[in-house]
């Protein structure tokens, strides 16, 4: 499989559908008062293992051939890629391998555990994960599932703004979080192909700025000691996903952590719901660049909301 293409965007949809929510899309009249601008937020936060990784772990578990499939699969994750593949595998009836740093929260592990998935601990370096990956590999046959540089794990987080897009037509600007970039990259060829005329603007923790630099450089410049409390960005870029933002994407745009936890304190407060850091990244960007989204139509995928509630980023002692 190369890029993928609309049809195979609408094919990871049916593909996902008897699995997945089709999660709402929220606007609240405060937000868009403060913002000047009307914002539309599709809520992954609420798609099953409570992030968007759902989608593209489905898609990906559900692409593979009986034979692909036989003898389970694998990954590398301490967050919600573990989670939403262990269920993608639990619901194709095969095995799950997941290597693990040892510092991973216990409250991810539980989760894994929860949906049946054989763990496997390791250093907490990309290293130890990568060569603990490969010996699981080896000793299973398990098929290996990478958590964001895989096309169909793109096809399947495309999914999301593909139902925005549905929901919310003539959309001015869509915005997403960027870490890995599989969200990105996905919401980029939905909207490319859906609303050619819509722009799609990154958002990204100014404490780990990779995608920003690598896309204004041209070329992938890994992350190095990110400083964030969006655990969920701090991965680089793949040749995959850099390839499709680097043609797809408008601007990737920064925030700093005093406004991703305002932004975060602000969508908890106003729009009653649960969001993790990252999916607040979106708001605090528009929060600091606010020139760039007056009077416009703008969707934000919340990509998730796994949060450990004991350690909220507004709490003394929590923040970055």
């Amino acid at each position: 499989m190369t890029l993928p293409t609309l049809a195979e965007i609408e094919g990871a949809a049916e593909r996902i559908a008897p699995f997945a929510h089709r999660t709402p899309t929220l606007t609240n009249t405060y937000l868009n008062a403060v913002t000047d601008a009307t914002l539309y937020f599709k809520c992954e936060n609420f798609q099953k293992v409570g992030a968007f990784k759902f989608r593209g772990a489905t898609n990906a578990v559900f692409s593979l051939t009986d034979m692909e499939a036989a003898h389970g699969v694998a990954t590398h994750s301490s967050g919600n890629h573990a989670q939403a593949l262990a269920l993608a595998a639990a619901n194709r009836g095969i095995p799950a391998y997941i290597i693990m740093p040892k510092n991973a929260p216990q409250v991810k592990i539980d989760a894994v555990c929860g949906y049946g998935a054989e763990i496997t601990f390791c250093e907490p370096t990309l290293a130890a994960r990568e060569s603990t990956l490969d010996t699981v590999v080896q000793r299973t046959g398990a098929a290996f599932i990478h958590p964001y540089n895989n096309w169909k794990i793109i096809a399947g987080q495309a999914t999301a703004a593909r139902e925005l897009h549905m929901d919310i037509p003539e959309l001015d600007i869509v915005m997403a979080p960027v870490g890995g970039g599989g969200l990105l990259s996905g919401t980029a060829l939905s909207t490319s192909f859906l609303v050619p005329a819509c722009k799609v603007i990154a958002a990204e923790p100014k404490n780990a700025d990779d995608a920003k630099r690598s896309f204004e450089a041209g070329a992938i410049i890994p992350s190095e000691n990110p400083n964030t409390i969006c655990d969920g960005l701090l991965t680089s870029l793949g040749d995959k996903t850099f390839s499709i933002i680097s043609r797809h994407v408008h601007d990737i745009l920064t925030a700093t952590e005093e406004s991703i936890i305002r932004a975060m304190k602000m969508i908890w407060e106003r729009m009653k719901i649960v969001v993790e850091p990252s999916s607040a990244v979106p708001l605090a960007v528009i929060l600091e660049h606010g020139e760039r989204f007056a009077g416009k139509r703008v969707g934000i995928i919340l990509s998730g909301g796994n949060v450990d509630l004991t350690k909220l980023p507004w709490r003394e002692g929590n923040a970055v």
